[in-house]
């Protein structure tokens, strides 16, 4: 069946944000709520194991019991989630966390080529217009047909149902797909919903297991700027680029 559809992941895959995007921002909420948690770039990268952020910030007070909330309110938690959403939307209004290169590329040449575009995260929608509007330019998230974030379905990822949201609002199928994810977390998301996956690669997720990727690179490349194949898969012969070309090459004719 022949490629229609590519579907995005963003934290990590579209743009590097984990690192001094969202952890810095995670930071900034607490220390508004008057909570003296630091999450340093190690303790977070642990963290990531964990999908969702207000998932993350309940896994940490598991993980520490001993610490005190200043609000004992059950929604503490949204209130301090939506506090580091605000913070993280104003630093990408700022321009500091740009896309990551080969990004932009890739999706103008596929809306050139007549393929379809979808976004598939745990990331709140907010974080994504605003990713996409600073990054792309002003109506650029009508670039993708779905945009599939946040708590729009029940379970996140590594659960594939982020995906399978995504193709039943497009009306496509699986075999019709090309994933980019840059996690295992989501590799396995993607993989489970049936969707030939691409990985490429970020700061936190060089060392993951990505057995079942199609293809797992350190970047999409630019022309100058080439790409670094970690696992060849399906491709064969040199790779510079990822483009179109490359991705009608790993679905299975």
């Amino acid at each position: 069946m022949a490629l229609t559809t590519f579907i995005f992941d963003v934290d990590g895959t579209l743009a590097d944000t984990e690192r001094d995007g969202h952890r810095v921002a995670f930071n900034r909420a607490f220390a508004e709520a008057g909570l003296d948690w630091n999450w340093d770039v190690g303790l977070y990268g642990e963290l990531l194991a964990v999908t969702g952020g207000k998932e993350r910030i309940r896994h940490f007070q598991e993980l520490r019991p001993e610490l005190v909330l200043p609000d004992q309110t059950p929604d503490f938690v949204a209130r301090l989630h939506a506090s580091k959403t605000r913070i993280y939307t104003e630093m990408l209004a700022r321009g500091l966390i740009p896309l990551r290169p080969g990004v932009r590329r890739l999706l103008v040449e596929a809306r050139r080529r007549g393929l379809r575009l979808a976004i598939a995260t745990t990331t709140t929608p907010d974080n994504v217009t605003t990713l996409l509007e600073h990054s792309l330019g002003a109506g650029s998230t009508a670039w993708f047909e779905v945009i599939a974030a946040g708590d729009i379905v029940p379970r996140k990822k590594p659960a594939p149902d982020i995906y399978l949201h995504a193709m039943d609002q497009m009306g496509v199928r699986a075999e019709q797909c090309l994933a980019f994810e840059d996690s295992a977390n989501g590799l396995r998301a993607a993989r489970d919903a049936g969707l030939t996956t691409v990985v490429t690669v970020s700061d936190y997720t060089r060392d993951h297991d990505f057995d079942g990727a199609a293809l797992v690179l350190d970047g999409l490349g630019e022309p100058g700027q080439p790409c670094g194949v970690i696992r060849s898969g399906r491709i064969r012969g040199p790779l510079s680029v990822f483009d179109v070309d490359t991705a009608h090459r790993l679905l299975p004719q």
